[in-house]
């Protein structure tokens, strides 16, 4: 009996050790996989800066855990950083509120989503220098009551929205007697809603305007002689990284390399190749 159950112990001990054997190797393993992985989160839905397409085509990403590929100016740029880093670049789509949270707990290692640098996000997460810079502009319906507009002032009365959560939405204040309303969770619905007369014009970066009327003849930008009081962090786009990121001296160095007649040149191939302007 004390025989059997010696061998009986031995065998149990051999089997634990197995386990946690493979259980070290599978957890190397994973390890080495995120350390040659630079996971990028973005929204796959803000042409130009990015947007979903179904192949790889105009050096389409794969987009992780989908057949789905990522496009657009935010993913040229990511492409650049990863290389530069040495690593692998997956593109991981997130709603525009989750990223800020998919950043800090670790689910991703930086955002690279026409995301501005404002104080506000400065408190939450740190940002790289600015690889692009923009204006302000609104969006409205093609022969319509806006279309003319000079002024951020001529929209007194109109009903006017904006992304929510992001600074263009807060701007909307300056209009004088504007009907401000509810904000809207990304691009394509707002296009939507102007066309279907639900609002007469959306705060948008001037990309993305350009982009819009690229894709819907009903769609028109509108630029202002007298438009948006902005500051410069506004209007600017950076990439954004985990407080005390080891990647922000790195990606500075690597975003420093590219000059602004390179900047400009992928910007107008994002607005070329953009699948909703074809």
């Amino acid at each position: 009996m004390k025989m059997k159950t010696k061998v009986f112990s031995i065998l149990l001990l051999s089997a634990m050790l197995m386990i946690t054997g493979c259980g070290s190797k599978g957890n190397a393993g994973s390890t080495a996989e995120n350390e040659d992985t630079f996971k990028v989160g973005l929204e796959a839905g803000y042409a130009p800066f990015n947007w979903t397409q179904k192949d790889d085509s105009n050096g389409g990403v794969s987009i992780a855990g989908t057949s789905e590929f990522a496009g657009g100016y935010d993913v040229e740029v990511a492409k650049k950083i990863a290389d530069g880093l040495g690593k692998k670049l997956e593109i991981v789509k997130t709603e525009w509120d989750g990223l800020v949270p998919a950043l800090t707990s670790g689910k991703i290692d930086a955002i690279i989503a026409g995301m501005s640098p404002t104080a506000e996000r400065k408190e939450t997460i740190d940002f790289s220098y600015n690889y692009y810079k923009s204006n302000l502009v609104m969006v409205v319906k093609k022969g319509g009551k806006y279309e003319g507009a000079t002024s951020i002032q001529d929209f007194n009365g109109a009903k006017v929205t904006a992304q929510l959560n992001t600074f263009h939405y807060s701007v909307i204040d300056q209009i004088t007697g504007v009907s401000k309303q509810t904000a809207m969770d990304n691009f394509p619905v707002m296009r939507v809603a102007l066309e279907s007369g639900m609002i007469d014009g959306y705060v948008s970066e001037r990309p993305e305007a350009v982009s819009a009327s690229a894709a819907n003849g009903n769609l028109v930008m509108v630029e202002f002689k007298d438009g948006f009081q902005t500051s410069e962090d506004d209007t600017a786009i950076a990439v954004g990284l985990k407080k005390g990121s080891e990647y922000t001296a790195k990606i500075n160095d690597i975003l420093k390399g590219i000059s602004e007649e390179q900047r400009t040149s992928i910007m107008d191939a994002a607005i070329k190749n953009q699948p909703a302007a074809k």
